[in-house]
């Protein structure tokens, strides 16, 4: 019996992982205990080294403490729930749906810009959909959008908080993989735009094909107009394309010899710094002139001052961390700090709403820390019994080689996705993915942007994705009055919601296989070290003392004291 146990340790210890979870009992007390059980079994079946590596067991869990890295998560998650209450996601809705509004699917794409600046602001996933539920769905269903087109659009825009900068699923990837947390978001910038993207372009070819699902707004529900009736469109393309210019021109006498990251991050804040002081201008001139005199239209205005506080954000965050001014740890401190300014600018931040962030934050962050120490745990005792060398054999039955593991790897996080929360995999399988990874000489950053996006699509998918239920939360079970057109709005079915969100599935499985196929989609953003031949390294050590020897041209042979002296003696 002893000796069958040692020989399938491993497998046993795994199938004893299972029953723990399907016994009821939370993830991290699940991990731990099983974790410590078997370690215990293993040490007293006489398995070699299990006792030294429990011995280390408390080293390891300081170690956990002591991860500066893990520090972000509580950052940007108190920085993303201070947002979520300042209002600002109600306001750039408004604003950019009233700059889309005059365009068929307007809403739908003010929908998807929005939650690709709230991802790379707040980084939270439900606060993400939630916010923009509350506040689009609404004035969507008042105009006359189609159910599954909007449920889809809202519940895909706020997912993004999955894949774009700074996001948590990508601090903890980084983390497992053993790869920085800035590589992570270099690699994942450029899939996630391509994404968002590929939105855009499925709303524009619904509107295309069947216009009566998206509509545009009514004249009399366009609200910045100025008093002659004009739109202002002229004044808003005129101030992007002075920005725009200045940025180039900028980037082009300043930066030239800089990185990609440095040109674009800085020429970006440039030009937003541009716009910022044009309608700062224009807002002062208003003021004196009691209204005058008008640089840029109200649509200008509003939009220049609606679009800057989300902006300077992502360039306190992203922008730092991209130009290396900062870690992502002082980054998400720094963005904290700047979204209690917002809150406090907008006078929007009380102390119960503070009270409130501060406990979300805690428990989020005790819950990861948590799972983190029984993953720990588990692992530490999962070695001991040789449960890699198990899991590499288990992959190397795949046919296929690198190509057929990462296909088979993406089908088992998207199934798992259905049922477990995304720190739960990353704390149980990817751990156990790494060392076969590395095996096949596969680029961790490369996988874990990878992973990260396949997570995002599990957050999807019916019947079980975790945005379908926080969008399910808020989204209308009855029929109600609507407060502006006093007419009868119809609820939304759960089954509108689940078509809903298909298409944007297939978008996010699309991106899956880009990835892998194009794997410089992720590491063409990454910084490119020069190779070195070790062979061609020369040291020039100058001879001799005094200024020959510190000077640009070392001491002649002859002239060199030492020498002198040894053919001196000779």
């Amino acid at each position: 019996m002893t000796e069958f146990l040692v020989a399938n340790f491993a497998p046993i210890m795994f199938c004893g992982l299972i029953l723990f979870l399907l016994m009821g009992y939370s993830l991290a007390f699940s991990l731990g205990a099983c974790g410590l059980f078997f370690g215990w079994l293993a040490v007293w079946a006489g398995v070699p080294g299990m006792e030294s590596l429990l011995n280390a067991l408390p080293l390891r869990i300081i170690g956990i403490l002591k991860n500066d890295t893990l520090l972000a998560i509580p950052f940007f998650t108190f920085m993303g729930l201070i947002l979520e209450r300042s209002g600002m996601a109600e306001d750039l809705l408004e604003t950019i749906g009233q700059v889309f509004g005059a365009v068929r699917g307007g809403l739908a794409f003010a929908v998807i810009l929005v939650g690709s600046l709230l991802a790379a602001t707040t980084g939270v996933v439900a606060a993400s959909v939630i916010s923009m539920a509350l506040i689009s769905l609404p004035i969507m269903l008042r105009y006359g959008y189609d159910r599954r087109l909007a449920s889809g659009a809202i519940i895909a825009s706020g997912t993004l908080a999955q894949i774009v900068p700074p996001s948590l699923v990508l601090i903890v990837i980084a983390d497992q993989v053993g790869r920085s947390v800035g590589d992570l978001y270099r690699g994942a910038l450029m899939p996630a735009m391509a994404l968002i993207g590929l939105y855009v372009l499925w709303i524009l070819i619904v509107t295309i094909i069947k216009p009566k699902l998206a509509p545009a707004l009514p004249v009399e529900a366009r609200v910045f107009r100025d008093e002659k009736g004009h739109s202002g469109y002229t004044s808003l393309w005129i101030l992007i394309a002075v920005s725009t210019a200045g940025a180039i021109l900028y980037a082009k006498t300043q930066l030239s010899g800089q990185s990609l990251d440095n040109v674009v991050v800085l020429s970006m804040a440039v030009g937003i710094g541009i716009a910022f002081v044009l309608a700062l201008i224009n807002r002062v001139l208003g003021l004196l002139t009691q209204g005058k005199i008008s640089l840029l239209s109200k649509m200008a205005q509003q939009v220049t001052f609606v679009l800057i506080p989300p902006l300077a954000l992502i360039f306190l965050v992203l922008g730092t961390i991209f130009l290396g001014w900062a870690t992502p740890t002082e980054g998400g401190a720094m963005g904290a700090v700047g979204a209690l300014v917002l809150a406090l600018a907008r006078r929007r931040l009380g102390l119960e709403q503070l009270k409130q962030a501060m406990e979300a934050t805690l428990k989020l962050s005790s819950f990861v820390m948590f799972i983190l120490i029984g993953a720990t745990v588990f692992s530490l005792s999962f070695q001991g019994v040789d449960g890699p060398e198990w899991i590499h054999s288990m992959f190397s039955l795949i046919p296929g080689g690198m190509i057929g593991f990462l296909i088979f790897v993406n089908l088992l996080v998207f199934i798992l996705g259905f049922f477990l929360d995304f720190f739960e995999i990353s704390f149980i399988v990817i751990p156990l993915l790494i060392p076969v990874a590395a095996a096949l000489n596969i680029d961790l950053v490369w996988l874990g942007v990878m992973l990260a996006m396949n997570l995002q699509t599990s957050f999807l998918t019916p019947p079980v994705g975790f945005s379908l239920f926080y969008y399910r939360s808020v989204a209308p079970v009855k029929a109600y009055l609507d407060r502006i057109t006093r007419k009868e709005i119809a609820p939304v079915a759960t089954v509108e919601i689940y078509r809903g969100v298909i298409p944007f599935i297939i978008i996010q499985a699309i991106m899956i296989g880009m990835i892998i196929a194009f794997p410089q989609l992720v590491t063409g953003n990454l910084d490119k070290k020069a190779d070195v031949d070790l062979n061609t390294i020369e040291i020039n050590v100058p001879s001799g003392y005094g200024a020959g020897a510190y000077s640009n041209d070392p001491p002649k042979a002859e002239e060199d004291p030492i020498m002198k002296s040894l053919k001196e003696n000779n």
